[in-house]
């Protein structure tokens, strides 16, 4: 079945309370919270102390991507702040197993993301640490940009690489997505979709959250 993570991104941070009950009205069983730092990516984002606040609203899963440079040193924090998973970068860490085992020993779940460009198979050496795959389907670090479909070869070749070493490891893809492609990532094995614009831009929430998961789970479902 599809899980459905809204990009707070995305939100009118001036109504963001109000937004976020909304997803968790609308069934969305994550959030997913990217966290930026100017460096890794040429933009800047709120970091713990702002999702510390949000935590006490919702129980959904806090999904937080962190779009930065050498992420152990803020493990701890995120940890703190209530993260459910934390989701580091291939491309921006220099020791990413101990880091993605720090995660873990946190009792949190680990999971590592590729850039559009990376080369899938740079994965298979994370497999035994993760719990989450993170494909990127738009280049990180802004919100509203167009899905990109090589992505679509890249979540093929990551379900193999999980299928073939016989692991229990979601797919989430993260770019550009909504009702009307879910069908292109969902279909070749990804069951976790981060939507941003298409959530928190659409005139009714709950029932574009209700499409992205229908059209999802259709293509999801028929696959298996």
């Amino acid at each position: 079945m599809i899980k459905i993570a809204p990009s707070i991104l995305s939100a009118d941070f001036s109504k963001l309370g109000e937004q976020i009950l909304k997803t968790k009205e609308a069934g969305a069983e994550y959030l997913h919270i990217d966290v930026m730092d100017g460096i890794f990516v040429p933009n800047i984002s709120f970091g713990a102390p702002v999702y510390k606040c949000i935590r006490k609203m919702t129980d959904q899963f806090f999904d937080v991507h962190l779009m930065i440079v050498d992420p152990l040193r803020y493990i701890d924090s995120f940890a703190a702040a209530g993260a459910d998973g934390i989701t580091i970068h291939h491309e921006a860490c220099d020791n990413p197993i101990e880091t993605l085992q720090y995660i873990r020993s946190k009792g949190i779940k680990a999971a590592i993301s590729i850039k559009p460009k990376t080369d899938p198979q740079v994965l298979k050496p994370y497999l035994p640490f993760i719990d989450m795959i993170l494909i990127m389907s738009v280049e990180p670090g802004f919100g509203g940009q167009s899905f990109i479909p090589t992505a679509i070869d890249s979540v093929r070749a990551a379900k193999k690489l999980v299928d073939e070493g016989g692991y229990d490891i979601d797919i989430e893809v993260d770019g550009g997505l909504s009702a009307k492609n879910v069908d292109l990532v969902s279909s070749v094995g990804a069951n976790v979709i981060v939507a941003g614009s298409a959530i928190f831009g659409a005139p009714d929430m709950a029932e574009a959250i209700k499409e992205i998961r229908e059209n999802g789970d259709q293509t999801y479902c028929a696959k298996l």
